[in-house]
């Protein structure tokens, strides 16, 4: 089980290092997308890492997931702007609330160790 978390921190470490020293600029157009399937991507991980410690991690579960997760902000985004309406801000609060509740339930799982 901790393998598996140890792995996912040290994929998450490098990939940071690797998008802090990869000189990419997004366009501003973008900047909204980007954001949202980063949110997406934290939720899809800290979910992992949650279900990983009360061992009930499945990987078809995670992977369809996080597919689904991206896909679904995206869209909101797409739909969003074709509109003239932030639809991204209902993605960016439900990520962001299952993103602090993921953290809390890990870190309790931790402290009670």
């Amino acid at each position: 089980m901790w393998v598996g978390i140890v792995l996912a921190l040290v994929g998450v470490g490098i990939g940071v290092l690797i998008g802090l020293n990869v000189p990419l600029v997004l366009p501003k157009a973008y900047a909204v997308y980007t954001s949202v399937a980063v949110l997406a991507a934290m939720d899809s991980v800290l979910g992992g890492i949650r279900t990983a410690i009360e061992d009930k991690f499945d990987h078809i579960i995670f992977t369809t997931g996080f597919f689904t997760n991206a896909m679904l902000a995206a869209g909101l985004v797409f739909v969003g702007e074709r509109l003239g309406i932030d639809l991204y801000l209902a993605a960016v609060v439900a990520f962001g609330v299952r993103l602090f509740q993921n953290v809390s339930l890990i870190r309790r799982h931790l402290l009670k160790k």
